[in-house]
Order: C-alpha cells, then sequence, then structure tokens
C-alpha cells in the first residue's frame, strides 16, 4: 500500500473495490506485522462500507428512475 493513500470517499467505486481486492489478497498471502495487518484491515473495513454506500446509492437512482415508468405500467 503507498504511503498516503487516497482518502476513501475521493474513490470511484471500481477503484475501492480493487484496493479491497488487494489488502484481502496482502492479508492472506503475505506476513504482516500486527500494526500493518490492522491498518490493512481498518482501510478495508473503510472501503467496504464505502463500496456499500455507492452501490446503495446506484440503486436508489435506479429505482428513482425506473419509478415513472412502473407508475405508467400499473395505471392503464
Amino acid at each position: 500500500m503507498s504511503a498516503s493513500p487516497v482518502p476513501v470517499e475521493q474513490l470511484s467505486y471500481e477503484q475501492a473495490f480493487a484496493e479491497l481486492e488487494s489488502i484481502v489478497a496482502s492479508l492472506e498471502t503475505e506476513q504482516k506485522s500486527l500494526e500493518e495487518a490492522i491498518a490493512l484491515f481498518e482501510r478495508g473495513q473503510l472501503l467496504a462500507k464505502h463500496c456499500q454506500t455507492l452501490l446503495e446509492n446506484a440503486e436508489l437512482r435506479i429505482r428513482q428512475l425506473s419509478k415513472p415508468e412502473e407508475e405508467e405500467n400499473t395505471e392503464g
């Protein structure tokens, strides 16, 4: 992981997910000190939460965009 990672809030879903995958792989395959492992775990938790929020926001947008179409189908 780089010395100064990009703030999680600035990452796109794809960037956050890719970094999360990288962290998981690193924790599974590499020997880390306890402090390094905890720092990676904390970053991973933030990334997972950010991805979940982005997905929820995308789902809400899709529902909002689909709502008028659904209402038209039920009126007729």
